[in-house]
């Protein structure tokens, strides 16, 4: 069972930090940590394809055969599979090369176009992983002050999202996230 450690009302949306399993979230759609080619070999794509079925793979295949790869900072989606999350939105965030790359950019722009992505599709719920700062190798504490901004930015124009959560496996990590907020 998730357990919610952190919640705050940002504008009109409930932002809650979550410590447990994000392919668990009863949320509209939860969001992928992914790689450009929608390859979920590892961490959280891995573990989304195991709990939702291997159509999310075949699903991501599809997307990129039709619309190519996504670029860093840029979304795909596709259904949830067999996830209580009706759509597994698929964020590109950045690989960490020392801050000199427009990193901040395009981890901000990876949360922020999957927000968008949520209120387009008229969504109300969405959970997030701490992406990019696994694998991808981001600064945690940098990553959390991104999350932080887009989550603030994107609540000033928000039409149909009413929910913003965070889910992540580590307290400790979930609890650092909650400073920023």
């Amino acid at each position: 069972m998730n357990k919610i450690i952190f919640e705050k009302n940002i504008n009109k949306i409930t932002f809650r930090i979550v410590v447990g399993d994000l392919t668990k979230e009863n949320v509209d759609a939860i969001v992928n940590a992914a790689n450009s080619y929608l390859s979920h070999g590892g961490g959280v794509a891995a573990a989304i394809v195991r709990a939702g079925g291997n159509i999310i793979q075949q699903e991501s295949n599809d997307y990129i055969r039709k619309n190519g790869i996504i670029k860093t900072g840029e979304v795909g989606i596709t259904s949830g599979g067999k996830l209580k999350a009706k759509y597994v939105i698929h964020a590109v965030g950045p690989v960490w090369n020392g801050g000199k790359s427009g990193e901040e950019k395009l981890l901000y722009n990876a949360i922020f176009n999957s927000l968008k992505k949520a209120d387009d599709l008229k969504l109300k719920s969405i959970s997030f992983p701490a992406i990019s700062s696994g694998i991808f190798g981001y600064p945690y504490r940098e990553a959390c002050k991104v999350y932080s901004k887009a989550i603030l930015n994107f609540s000033k124009e928000a039409i149909n999202v009413n929910e913003i959560r965070f889910c992540l496996l580590d307290e400790g990590k979930a609890l650092e996230l909650s400073r920023f907020f």
